[in-house]
């Protein structure tokens, strides 16, 4: 059965605390070793997963933070999503915490994924980084030890002008670890990251590019966070190496493709619902009312499920039904998230054609 994502969301993550031991410099919620006051409580976080257990289908939960492990409940929350049958793909911030007792817990209660931090392919890179020595040494350790017990892994990777020269080091590390995916990140700039230098549009479409290339020739699960032209990229790529129109692959292009308040929710850690963790524009709070209710009705998550309200080349863009552009770095850019994408180089031919005809 085909999602319908306007109706339900098919991932829903959720920032279980704002706490972390951390200090990345990339940090999209400027992340601090304390809670917030007001964080969600376990009775309001059952509440929400015995609702999201209603859905159909039921929503994969992506308990992030902060730090998931910062939270003193933590397991009994895992447990209580195990309990309904909705997947696990956790998060954890890759501190002393994560130990292999905890990964060990993690395969118990089912999780269907553990993701882990690396923005460096070495020691001295990754560290500098994130802020704190030994994060790196760690991170492989616990990827070695998930990979022993069949717990699969997952790496995050952020994209910004200082972490670009590690990504070749960091496609042969996720090969080599033999991970499940790669979720490569092309930093918004928000939240401390908004100290940090993205990629011009230009050098977005050359690293959207190589990737499609590293994931055949490493075999590897590519998939890009704020970075929706990669599947442009992917269908022009395809095009070229089997000798057809892209419009044909666009035309056949299966599947129904999740972006910013389409099938992907956030939930702060104050219960604030968001389009994403990168567009913190709220459409209401889980305390007050269902996330149901915000998801389908907020006027917030309507505006962006409805492609005429996008502006710009965004709007007229033949690739439009697979991409949409990232709503997010077009609210951190301009202010406002109906804009256009800013880092795609991609000029569509009816986007020529407006603007001649202006």
């Amino acid at each position: 059965m085909r999602p319908d994502f306007d109706r339900y969301p098919l991932l829903v993550a959720w920032e279980m605390t704002h706490a972390c031991d951390l200090a990345c410099k990339h940090c999209r919620a400027s992340a601090e070793p304390d809670p917030l006051p007001g964080e969600i409580t376990t009775e309001e976080a059952f509440r929400f997963l015995e609702e999201m257990a209603t859905y159909t289908p039921k929503p994969i939960l992506l308990p992030t933070g902060g730090d998931p492990l910062k939270r003193h409940d933590i397991w009994e929350i895992l447990g209580k999503a195990r309990e309904l049958g909705i997947k696990i793909g956790i998060t954890p911030a890759v501190t002393p915490l994560l130990t292999h007792e905890v990964i060990d817990r993690f395969k118990e209660l089912d999780v269907h994924a553990m993701a882990v931090s690396l923005d460096g392919a070495s020691a001295e890179t990754h560290d500098e980084f994130r802020g704190v020595p030994g994060t790196f040494d760690l991170a492989v350790d616990a990827l070695e030890y998930a990979r022993s017990i069949g717990l699969p892994t997952q790496i995050n990777s952020t994209v910004t002008k200082q972490t670009l020269p590690e990504l070749p080091g960091l496609a042969d590390l996720g090969r080599d670890l033999g991970i499940s995916a790669w979720e490569v990140f092309f930093l918004v700039p928000v939240g401390r990251g908004a100290l940090l230098q993205q990629l011009s549009a230009e050098e977005y479409e050359e690293t959207l590019r190589w990737l499609y290339q590293v994931s055949r020739s490493h075999k590897l699960n590519i998939r890009t966070t704020e970075a929706p032209h990669f599947r442009r990229v992917v269908i022009q790529e395809r095009a070229k190496n089997e000798g057809v129109e892209d419009n044909a692959l666009v035309q056949n292009k299966r599947g129904v493709h999740m972006h910013d308040a389409y099938g992907f929710v956030f939930i702060s850690s104050l219960g604030e619902v968001y389009p994403s963790g990168f567009l913190a524009m709220s459409a209401g709070n889980i305390k007050e009312r269902s996330l149901l209710d915000i998801y389908q009705n907020s006027e917030l998550f309507r505006k962006l499920r409805d492609r005429e309200n996008l502006k710009g080349k965004c709007r007229v863009c033949e690739f439009g039904n697979v991409c949409w552009g990232s709503r997010a770095r077009a609210w951190a850019e301009t202010g406002d998230p109906f804009e256009s994408e800013t880092r795609c180089a991609y000029v569509p031919e009816a986007w020529r054609e407006e603007v001649a005809g202006d």
